[in-house]
């Protein structure tokens, strides 16, 4: 097996300050994905994480789990307004499937 991989970034629009300082810094303002090799039975491990708002949290991960993808949430930094919170997530699944359920979540927030 390899080390092959796949990753995509996206910002996620906002304007956030660290100790009222702002901040585009892609270790705050980012969704990341990654999709590993595809093994003989079609699937990967596939790993997400998203920056969402307080109000975003609920209906986020609830869809990921009605989804059947595991969810792990906390707070990177310290001092952000607004405050962030970084939701990770994980399935071994087809990378396409995975995708077209993080598409149906991510629907959800801004």
């Amino acid at each position: 097996m390899t080390d092959e991989m796949c990753s995509v970034s996206k910002r996620k629009n906002i304007k956030v300050t660290i100790f009222g300082r702002r901040t585009n810094s892609p270790l705050v303002v980012y969704h990341r994905f990654s999709f590993e090799l595809i093994d003989r039975k079609g699937r990967a491990l596939n790993l997400g994480q998203v920056v969402v708002l307080k109000s975003e949290i609920i209906p986020f991960v609830y869809q990921l789990q009605k989804s059947g993808i595991k969810v792990s949430l906390h707070n990177h930094w310290l001092n952000t307004n607004p405050r962030l919170t970084h939701i990770h997530f994980q399935s071994v699944d087809n990378p396409i499937i995975f995708a077209l359920k993080i598409r149906k979540a991510m629907r959800l927030i801004k």
